[in-house]
């Protein structure tokens, strides 16, 4: 037993259906829509880029980073072993702010919360927020404005105890 669509709601799928054919009809390759707490975002064409919340990692623990550091290579401090690596959700070039003037999204010594936008990475032209996904101050930016990234690679360490 299913429930009857609310007439309001942009989910229902006769909807979605009516946008499809206004977009083939105006030839447009993106829509985005935002009712409430709710967003649908239809494109067309191009590579399909889909991400959910960046992938955070814990770093290594002191132990196992000194396992894997050469003999007389520089040891890891026991502080890094508490920190949270926010890592790039997919391929594309990292930006620090929403454009040049704008200040950046996060520095060094901000404290942020998991729905804080951190970055941005421009994936096929397509400008995607990166939420932290954790709680903590930021002790360190990996990436270089304008740099390109790998899905996974490091982009942000966080202190979630600071």
């Amino acid at each position: 037993m299913s429930a009857a669509p609310n007439p309001g709601d942009i989910f229902d799928v006769k909807k979605v259906r009516r946008l499809i054919e206004l977009m083939k009809e105006h030839d447009l390759s993106e829509l985005d829509l935002k009712q409430a707490d709710n967003r649908v975002r239809i494109r067309r064409g191009g590579e399909v880029v889909a991400y959910s919340a960046p992938a955070v990692a814990v770093a290594p623990s002191a132990a196992q980073t000194a396992a894997a550091v050469p003999a007389g290579g520089a040891k890891e401090s026991a502080n890094d072993s508490r920190l949270l690596v926010i890592k790039s959700p997919m391929v594309g070039t990292f930006y620090r702010a929403s454009g040049p003037e704008s200040p950046p999204f996060a520095k060094v010594g901000d404290h942020i919360a998991p729905e804080k936008t951190v970055c941005i990475i421009e994936a096929m032209k397509v400008f995607n927020e990166i939420p932290a996904g954790v709680s903590g101050q930021v002790v360190a930016i990996l990436v270089e404005n304008g740099a390109p990234v790998e899905f996974g690679q490091p982009l942000i360490k966080v202190d979630p105890g600071a």
